[in-house]
């Protein structure tokens, strides 16, 4: 007989909230606010974003080390990637944010049955400004900020702090998350049951394989694993 589910962890970004502007907006006036142009492709931003912030040590130099290194392999002078980096910062505000569809209603529902926590790579002073922009704040038991109370996943650590501090086990738990290399294969290594909310670009044949897979936050109504 399988083990109940008593716990079910977040991450936030583009799973329960999302930027109201893009990316490529934001980059377009650092770029202007720079004085250097377009050093780099925002497609280019879009493919490695995920790959510095597993590997980054301190999400505050994410987009120093990740800007910096595409301004080089542009042609330009890694210096002109850090000063876009310094106004993409200035410019991105992090209470400019919106919940996704579904995503209050369904943390409420949730709540009667299930300990709630959250996992997310960033800095506690970046990701408070979105909890509290969307009204999510009160949302979970634990909140666990990846890359400065734990290592940032995909790496088990801050999966383990959030179960310890709520008081459940991998076996009783399942993560909720957008990422298939931080969310999913972070869940896997923690061992927790993941499921997976891609976007409308995500591949057919995921990899690695979640456990489930949602349309969107509301199946957790209904959850997948019962």
């Amino acid at each position: 007989m399988a083990t109940p589910i008593d716990t079910v962890l977040f991450d936030l970004d583009d799973t329960l909230c999302r930027y109201r502007r893009s990316a490529a907006d934001v980059l377009e006036i650092a770029f202007e606010r720079a004085g250097v142009g377009p050093v780099f492709e925002p497609e280019s931003y879009y493919d490695r974003y995920r790959e510095y912030l597993e590997r980054s040590a301190r999400p505050v130099d994410l987009h120093e080390q990740c800007f910096g290194d595409l301004a080089v392999e542009s042609g330009y002078d890694r210096a002109d990637g850090l000063a876009v980096a310094g106004a993409f910062r200035e410019e991105r505000d992090q209470r400019n944010v919106e919940p996704l569809p579904e995503a209050t209603a369904t943390l409420e529902a949730l709540a009667d049955e299930y300990a709630l926590g959250l996992v997310t790579n960033g800095l506690s002073a970046m990701q408070r400004q979105k909890l509290e922009s969307t009204g999510l704040e009160d949302a979970f038991e634990a909140i666990v900020y990846a890359g400065e109370d734990a290592a940032p996943k995909p790496d088990p650590e801050p999966f383990a702090i959030a179960l310890d501090e709520v008081g459940s086990t991998p076996e009783r738990a399942v993560y909720v998350g957008n990422s298939l290399s931080a969310d999913v294969a972070g869940a896997r290594a923690a061992g927790l049951d993941s499921a997976w909310l891609p976007a409308e670009t995500a591949p057919r044949e995921p990899d690695p394989s979640p456990d489930y897979v949602l349309e969107s936050l509301a199946d957790l109504r209904s959850p997948p694993w019962r």
